[in-house]
């Protein structure tokens, strides 16, 4: 399974161990992801996703999954949560009509 935050698209990043003598190693930061379940209001249902601490923190600041996946460009989603917000999109439109 990939270190990739579903919701926010955040991965690893590369850089360098540096010793006392300057010396430098390679190394990777990951991210913190945790494995959170998190409530649609729109569908009714709750959804597990593996989210960076970052990312759950920006969800609760907009107000809850549904307005994130609406204001959030799909490109910077997962497959999964480019589904979800496909779903949430469909059943806005049904609740407005």
């Amino acid at each position: 399974m990939s270190r990739i935050c579903e919701l926010t698209g955040k991965g690893r990043q590369v850089g360098h161990n540096v010793s006392h003598a300057n010396n430098k190693t390679k190394r990777t930061f990951l991210p913190n992801l945790q494995n959170v379940t998190l409530i649609s209001d729109s569908l009714g249902e709750s959804v597990k996703l593996r989210v960076s601490t970052h990312g759950l923190r920006s969800v609760e600041h907009v107000g809850g999954l549904d307005n994130w996946l609406l204001k959030t460009r799909s490109e910077d989603l997962s497959l999964r949560a480019r589904r979800l917000k496909r779903k949430v999109q469909k059943a806005a439109e049904t609740a407005a009509a």
